[in-house]
């Protein structure tokens, strides 16, 4: 059985700039958190405009899952630990996520290299 995955927002931007080293990812399973659905909107709509974020949210929305405040409390104590590391809460949210969930979390943030069940990709 294969492993599923957690997408951070480093990677579905990869992907949404066509990087084809992150394309792969769309014939995967995977899943984001809604969270990180959200930051990823934001960030589009920064980048981007309102219409490309709609599309992307759009295209998305069937993949993002919700999480538990139980899940919310070990990201806030996950970035508490790793403070140093300047962690995003959006980020620890989908790291604890994909560690509770048995995913592999994917991103190319430097803070995460080397961390269980990451898949590091630059």
């Amino acid at each position: 059985m294969d492993v599923k995955r957690c997408l951070d927002t480093y990677a579905l931007m990869e992907i949404a700039q066509q990087n084809p080293e992150f394309e792969v990812y769309l014939d995967v399973d995977f899943v984001i958190t809604d969270i990180t659905l959200a930051e990823f909107y934001g960030v589009i709509l920064r980048v981007y405009d309102e219409k490309t974020a709609e599309y992307w949210f759009r295209k998305l929305e069937g993949y993002a899952v919700s999480v538990s405040k139980e899940i919310l409390k070990e990201a806030v104590k996950f970035r508490h630990e790793n403070r140093k590391a300047n962690i995003s809460f959006f980020d620890a949210v989908g790291y604890v996520f994909s560690l509770v969930s048995g995913y592999y979390f994917v991103t190319g943030d430097k803070e995460f290299k080397g961390l269980k069940n990451v898949e590091f990709k630059k």
